[in-house]
């Protein structure tokens, strides 16, 4: 299942606990930021949100939690 199709099968079956979804957000997260690092930091991608918004939510959301 492609990273994309779990976070929604994750958030459809958790909806009022969107949290609980988060490792499949930062597996798409950090996809996203590599798209973008190994295109300078531009491109576009109807599956990422803008580059600062992925960097803000890494940021944010550190993988130790």
């Amino acid at each position: 299942m492609t990273t994309a199709c779990a976070l929604q099968t994750c958030l459809t079956k958790h909806t009022y606990k969107p949290e609980e979804c988060n490792a499949h957000l930062r597996k798409l997260y950090e996809c996203c930021s590599a798209f973008y690092a190994s295109n300078g930091g531009k491109g576009e991608s109807t599956a990422c949100p803008m580059p600062s918004v992925v960097e803000r939510w890494l940021k944010d959301h550190p993988k130790d939690t």
